[in-house]
């Protein structure tokens, strides 16, 4: 499969109006957002578990990274409530769960080969989430009515968690994912709500990410 793969386009999928698909696991349903490759992928998804629902124990050789949208994630490293955000790096195992349900943002096989931080940001603690010189997360809270530029050097990546805004014609709501790359610029018209928004500058100019095969 491949969904969403040129990254030299601008893309925006409004995640929320899309049907869910079912995933190998009993109760765990999934948006697709960008994806290379079958159930072995480079892949961007909104994922649903039901309340008391897993997947079996399995590794992520390419990284796994995480925001908890909804609800209670849990894996044997612990629980993780609305707003936790977390990286398991090449090579990490788990097995994931949610005894209340959840909905992740998650993202697969989209590190560096060297990047081996194992990282989990609580609800709250800060709003950068992580910067390893290559990529930067973080969260940010628009005021209502307020404009934000960024000038995207390095290829930018976001998704609306609440809120609204604005981006050329297109109205972005809660779960509105978009891709801009690299030297196309952002100018979000925040709506009389505000927004709060999930940012990733500097992943798409990634030359050393873990290489997938098959694809």
């Amino acid at each position: 499969m491949r969904l969403n793969d040129d990254l030299s386009q601008r893309t925006l999928v409004h995640a929320a109006r899309l049907d869910w698909a079912a995933s190998p696991a009993p109760g765990v349903e999934r948006r697709m957002l960008y994806r290379i490759g079958e159930e072995k992928a480079r892949a961007t998804s909104i994922v649903r578990y039901a309340p008391g629902s897993r997947f079996a124990r399995h590794g992520h050789p390419a990284g796994e990274e995480f925001l908890v949208l909804e609800g209670v994630f849990e894996d044997e490293n612990g629980a993780y409530p609305v707003g936790s955000y977390v990286r398991n790096p090449p090579g990490s195992h788990h097995s994931p769960a949610s005894t209340q349900g959840c909905t992740i943002f998650v993202k697969l096989w989209q590190f560096r080969h060297d990047d081996a931080e194992q990282l989990v940001v609580r609800p709250g603690e800060r709003a950068l989430l992580f910067d390893n010189g290559y990529e930067q997360v973080h969260i940010e809270h628009w005021q209502p009515g307020s404009t934000h530029e960024i000038a995207n050097p390095r290829g930018l990546e976001l998704l609306v968690l609440a809120g609204s805004f604005r981006e050329g014609a297109d109205t972005l709501e809660t779960l509105s994912w978009l891709r801009l790359p690299a030297g196309m610029p952002l100018r979000a018209q925040v709506g009389a709500e505000g927004a709060r928004v999930w940012l990733k500058e500097g992943a798409l100019e990634q030359r050393e990410a873990c290489d997938l095969d098959p694809v």
